[in-house]
C-alpha cells in the first residue's frame, strides 16, 4: 500500500502543522495538511465554509482531501482536527501509519482559547474544549498506532518523540503492509496477542499500554526500545531467580542489564532501600535513555516507579506486577511512593510507567492469602464503577479465589479498565481520581497501626465495609448495598472487623492522610451502586458510630 510515511490526527492547536513540517525534514520527504487542500479547493477559510456552509459541506470537503492526500502523497500528512469524526475516512486511515498527538485542556486553551479563527472554539474554550475531547479522544486512539503527548514539549522534541514512538513498534519496512493490531480502547486476547487497555497522556505524559494476558515478557525489548543502553531490574527476594531470568534474557538482547534486589512486601517501601537503588544506578553509569523494570508485586512496582521518577529528575520505567494487587492498583495510573513513620505513600511523585506486563501467570503459584487480598481492589472497582464485576463474584465465589477461575482474565481487565479510565482524566489527583482511595483512609491507617504487616486488601476490605456504613450512617448509601459489602468481601474470604480499642489510634492517623485538608477528614463515600462522592467533615458521632460496625 503506497501512501504517506506518517499521518499526524488530533486536535485543533495541537501542533500538527509544526510538528509535520520538522518531521518531513528530517525524513528528507514532502509535508502535506489536508486543511490546507480544503481551504484551496473552497477558496475560503475554513471560518468561512463553516459560516457560509456548514459543518456537514466542510466535512465532505475534508473527506475528499483526505482521500486524495492518501492516494497520492508519500510524505507527512496532518489531518484536521475533525477529520475522524466521519467513519468513512477512519476507515480510509485503517493501516496506515497514523500518530495521534495528544494535549491537555490547560494547554489546548493557552493556545487556542483566543484565536477566533478556530470556529469550534469560539466560547468558553475549556467547556468547548471538554465537549470536543469526549467525542473525539477515543476516535484518535482508535485510528492511531501509537500517541504522542505535546504538553511541555517543544516542536522539536515533539518531533523526536514520535519518530522514537514509531521506532520502537517495529514498523514493517513500508508502512500500511501487514501493520500491528493497534487503536481503541481494547484489543481483545486472542491467540495473536493479550488484551491491551490505553492509559492516556495527561500533564505532560505520554500514553501507555496495559498488556494483559500470558508469555508477555517478549514484549520488554520493545518497550524499553534501542535508545537505552542500560536496564536494571528491580525484583523482590522472593523472586530472585525470576528477577535474573529477566536481567539474562535482556542482556542477551544486548542490552547491560543489572538486577537490583529488594527486600520483600512494604519492607521494600523505605528511604533506606530507595538510596541503596540510586546508589546501584550511579555506580552503573544510569542515563536518561536508561530504562527501570520493576518485577514484582504493589510493594516493587511502587519503590520501582519512584527510583525511575527521581533519578536523574526522571528516567523511564516499566512495570511488570507479578500480583492481583500489583496489577489492577499499584503498578497503574503512575503513583509511586514510600512509606514513613508518618504514614504509608506520604513521600513519591506521578510518574506514569512506559508500558505495564500484566502476565497472568505469574498468578499461578501465588498464595492463597495474596490473590484473595488483590480481589479487595477488584470488589472496590465493581462497587464505584464496574458492578458487572460483583455480578462475576457472586456468581462463583469459590473460584474468584483462585486464579484457575473462569472470570479470572475478565475480572482483572475490566479492574484495570476502570483505572485506566480515571487516571487519564486525573493523572495528579485533583479531581476524580480520589474516588480510586474508596475505603483506604481507614485502610491506611490500620496498615500503619499495624506496621504494614496485614496486607493491603484485608485493610482495604475492612475500610469499605466501614465506608459503606459511613455512607449509610450519613444518609447517602441504600441499605441493600451497604450490606452487599460484607456480603461479597466475605465471600472470598477477605475480614470485615478490626480491632475495637483501636479507635483513637486510627482517627489520628487518618488525620495526615493523603486526602485531608488541613483538619478536615475526607472521606469517599458512595450514593449509590457506582456512584462514589466525597464526604467532608463528617459528624465525629457519626465516623464513632461507624467503626463500631465494623468493630471486633
Amino acid at each position: 500500500m503506497s501512501g504517506p510515511l506518517i499521518v499526524l490526527v488530533g486536535p485543533m492547536g495541537v501542533g500538527k502543522s509544526t510538528v509535520g513540517g520538522l518531521l518531513a525534514a528530517s525524513l528528507g520527504t514532502g509535508y502535506r495538511d489536508t486543511d490546507a487542500d480544503v481551504v484551496a479547493t473552497a477558496g475560503k477559510s475554513i471560518a468561512e465554509i463553516f459560516f457560509d456552509e456548514g459543518e456537514e459541506r466542510f466535512r465532505q470537503l475534508e473527506r475528499e482531501a483526505v482521500r486524495e492526500a492518501l492516494a497520492g502523497h508519500t510524505g507527512v500528512l496532518s489531518l484536521g482536527g475533525g477529520t475522524v469524526l466521519d467513519p468513512a475516512t477512519r476507515e480510509l486511515l485503517k493501516g496506515r501509519t497514523v500518530v495521534y498527538l495528544s494535549m491537555d485542556v490547560e494547554e489546548a486553551v493557552r493556545r487556542t482559547g483566543l484565536n477566533t479563527a478556530r470556529p469550534l472554539l469560539a466560547v468558553n474554550p475549556r467547556k468547548q474544549w471538554r465537549e470536543l475531547m469526549e467525542a473525539r479522544r477515543h476516535l484518535y486512539e482508535e485510528v492511531a498506532l501509537a500517541s504522542v503527548a505535546t504538553d511541555g514539549r517543544t516542536p522539536e522534541e515533539v518531533a523526536t518523540a514520535v519518530l522514537d514512538a514509531l521506532e520502537a513498534l517495529e514498523l514493517p519496512e513500508r508502512p500500511g503492509e501487514a501493520p500491528a493490531p493497534h487503536g481503541g480502547e481494547k484489543t481483545p486476547m486472542t491467540e495473536q496477542g493479550p488484551t491491551r487497555i490505553q492509559v492516556a497522556g495527561s500533564a505532560g505524559t505520554d500514553p501507555y499500554e496495559v498488556l494483559v494476558g500470558r508469555q508477555l515478557l517478549g514484549e520488554l525489548p520493545r518497550l524499553i526500545g534501542d535508545r537505552a543502553k542500560r536496564v536494571a531490574v528491580l525484583h523482590p527476594e522472593a523472586l530472585a531467580e525470576t528477577g535474573e531470568a529477566v536481567r539474562e534474557d535482556l542482556a542477551a538482547q544486548g542490552y547491560e542489564a543489572i538486577a537490583i534486589q529488594l527486600p520483600n512486601a512494604e519492607e521494600a517501601k523505605t528511604v533506606e532501600v530507595a538510596a541503596y537503588c540510586w546508589k546501584a544506578l550511579g555506580q552503573t553509569g544510569f542515563t536518561r535513555t536508561d530504562v527501570i523494570v520493576g518485577v514484582g508485586g504493589g510493594a516493587t512496582t511502587d519503590v520501582a516507579g519512584f527510583v525511575a521518577a527521581s533519578w536523574l529528575r526522571g528516567v523511564r520505567w516499566i512495570a511488570v506486577p507479578t500480583t492481583v494487587l500489583g496489577m489492577v492498583d499499584a503498578a497503574v495510573g503512575g503513583k509511586t511512593g514510600i512509606n514513613t513513620a508518618e504514614g504509608k505513600n506520604l513521600v513519591g511523585a506521578f510518574h506514569p510507567p512506559a508500558g505495564v506486563l500484566c502476565d497472568l501467570a505469574a498468578l499461578d503459584s501465588l498464595p492463597v492469602h495474596d490473590y484473595v487480598s488483590g480481589m479487595a481492589e477488584i470488589i472496590k472497582a465493581g462497587f464505584i464503577a464496574d458492578p458487572v464485576i460483583l455480578d462475576l463474584v457472586e456468581s462463583d465465589p469459590q473460584a474468584a479465589r483462585t486464579p484457575a477461575g473462569p472470570h479470572t482474565a475478565e475480572l482483572i481487565e475490566r479492574s484495570i479498565r476502570v483505572k485506566a479510565e480515571v487516571v487519564s482524566g486525573d493523572l495528579k489527583e485533583s479531581g476524580r481520581r480520589e474516588i480510586l482511595n474508596y475505603g483506604h483512609t481507614l485502610a491506611h491507617a490500620i496498615e500503619k497501626n499495624e506496621r504494614y504487616k496485614w496486607r493491603h486488601g484485608a485493610a482495604v476490605s475492612v475500610g469499605m465495609v466501614f465506608a459503606a456504613e459511613l455512607g449509610r450512617l450519613a444518609g447517602r448509601l441504600d441499605d441493600a448495598t451497604a450490606d452487599r459489602h460484607r456480603a461479597v468481601l466475605e465471600s472470598v474470604g477477605l475480614p470485615l472487623t478490626y480491632r475495637g480499642d483501636q479507635w483513637p489510634k486510627l482517627l489520628e492517623n487518618m488525620k495526615v492522610d493523603k486526602k485531608s485538608r488541613g483538619d478536615l477528614l475526607r472521606f469517599i463515600v458512595l450514593d449509590g451502586l457506582g456512584k462514589p462522592t466525597v464526604l467532608e467533615g463528617p459528624d465525629p458521632a457519626i465516623l464513632l458510630a461507624a467503626y463500631g460496625e465494623v468493630s471486633a
